[in-house]
């Protein structure tokens, strides 16, 4: 596994969190300082491997960069706390033989592979409504309700044997500290495991007896207990060490601003997805057509949510473009100028225009040089956060951060779509660590949160809300079309 060490600072001997960060496409093991100065990291590929029909994580190849992270940071670094945060779309079934295992019985799957047509087909049947799944029925394995369905028709006797069914961040709680738990904002997360307004497991939980697979539910922030004896010993960390539930990624990243102090707020994160949070949504208007989501944060209380992959959308735009240009205010001002539009999706999901998957296109004249490419792919990546915030009707302040904001002009555009609100971002592209490592310190009545907003000068480009009018019409007609 390839990994990378980054670090800005030391902390001598004071207490640190160590935060796992369990992403689609990489592992990041982070160390911040309990105010959630994130400030040093290790990162490497989450590996997926063929595995007779299924496409699984490597999880045993990943608990070595984790434990070898975990060894080289408490070397020089006294680590207090584990806090785990992952994407919501995988979970794994295990039973109290797998933590002698390198790796459980039973797979994680990745959520990307096509699901055998006889399985979506009986889970079409079993799912309940759009407030079990906390969204729309997304695309291939997203829905970890349907990841267990084909594991249980697939391996039907190792299912029966099964304790647990865990989400990614408490896998790795319970592989660092042997207890298993639930936790809400991760349930949430478009699991279609637990239904978030009723407090319940779902339809498909109760109805095939798979009640019996959710472990106790627990706060994000609580200690599960210490780090087992052999783990202590493998990595030279003291068993201290408490482990923490662990929580979402993306309510990490949100809990974040709420533990600063922030109300009325629509935090839209970017990387291979854009999640746009809202505390202040109304859910009765949420659509599930639309990409959006019932979501829960940190302490369970309901999130409006819109998605949608546009790290895929951008990467598909762009093409070889990237690390040879840059965007430019310049190129966006030809590319409104000529109405070249970049139409959703070029992906495999339908994301926030349904119909659109695997239909999107260029409209208009192709950008012509790499810089052009660049700057369309940032423009439509803001078009596509605004039209979050449009389905989110946000009224609050609008919170940016994230891997999109590594270009200035991603900011800047959509404070210029949106001049009725206030608009800042978070230049630092750590929140979800620095959120998570919050968590030890929750409660605590002295607590000071480490966190500088900043706010981008809308870029003034005639005819540009016009532009965002015809994109978003295209687009509409693109995807029923």
């Amino acid at each position: 596994m390839e990994n990378n060490t980054t670090q800005d600072e030391t902390t001598g001997q004071r207490p640190v969190v160590a935060v796992l960060d369990i992403g689609k496409t990489f592992l990041k093991v982070s160390l911040a300082t309990r105010d959630g100065r994130v400030f040093a990291a290790r990162q490497a590929e989450n590996r997926i491997v063929r595995d007779g029909d299924w496409r699984r994580h490597d999880l045993a190849a990943a608990e070595d960069f984790i434990l070898s992270s975990l060894k080289e940071f408490g070397a020089e670094h006294r680590i207090e706390d584990v806090v785990a945060c992952g994407h919501g779309s995988a979970g794994v079934l295990v039973g109290p033989q797998d933590l002698d295992r390198p790796e459980p019985r039973l797979p994680m799957l990745d959520y990307e592979q096509p699901v055998p047509e006889p399985v979506a087909a009986s889970y079409l049947e079993a799912t309940g409504d759009f407030f079990d799944r906390g969204s729309t029925v997304m695309h291939a394995a997203t829905h970890q309700a349907r990841q267990m369905l084909w594991v249980e028709t697939a391996a039907p006797e190792a299912f029966a044997e099964a304790e647990y069914h865990l989400g990614v961040p408490q896998f790795w709680a319970w592989r660092l500290s042997g207890i298993a738990a639930g936790e809400i904002s991760h349930l949430a997360a478009q699991s279609d495991l637990w239904n978030t307004r009723e407090g319940r497991p779902s339809r498909i939980v109760r109805e095939r007896g798979w009640t019996r697979l959710l472990p106790p539910i627990r706060p994000a922030f609580e200690a599960l207990g210490p780090l087992r004896p052999a783990l202590a010993e493998r990595t030279g960390l003291l068993q201290s060490v408490r482990v923490r539930v662990g929580l979402h990624d993306s309510s990490a990243n949100f809990y974040r601003y709420q533990a600063a102090g922030h109300r009325r707020m629509t935090v839209v994160s970017t990387g291979t997805w854009i999640v746009a949070l809202s505390d202040h949504a109304d859910l009765s208007a949420l659509d599930p057509a639309r990409g959006m989501t019932l979501n829960a944060d940190v302490m369970g209380r309901p999130l409006g949510g819109a998605l949608t992959m546009a790290g895929r959308e951008f990467a598909a735009i762009a093409g070889d473009a990237v690390g040879q240009a840059n965007a430019s205010a310049a190129a966006l001002e030809r590319l409104v100028d000529r109405q070249t539009f970049a139409l959703p999706s070029f992906g495999k999901g339908d994301g926030l225009f349904p119909g659109s998957a695997g239909r999107g296109r260029i409209e208009g004249r192709e950008p012509e040089t790499a810089e052009e490419r660049m700057t369309l792919a940032v423009l439509t990546a803001a078009l596509l956060a605004s039209e979050c915030l449009v389905l989110l009707q946000n009224q609050g302040s609008i919170l940016l951060d994230g891997a999109f904001l590594k270009d200035p002009l991603f900011a800047r555009i959509v404070a210029a779509l949106n001049p009725e609100v206030e608009t800042r971002y978070n230049p630092a592209a750590d929140g979800v660590a620095a959120g998570a490592a919050l968590l030890p310190s929750e409660g605590e009545p002295d607590r000071v949160v480490a966190l500088d907003l900043r706010a981008p000068e809308p870029l003034l480009v005639e005819g540009l809300a016009a532009y965002c009018d015809r994109w978003r019409a295209l687009a509409a007609d693109l995807s029923t079309g």
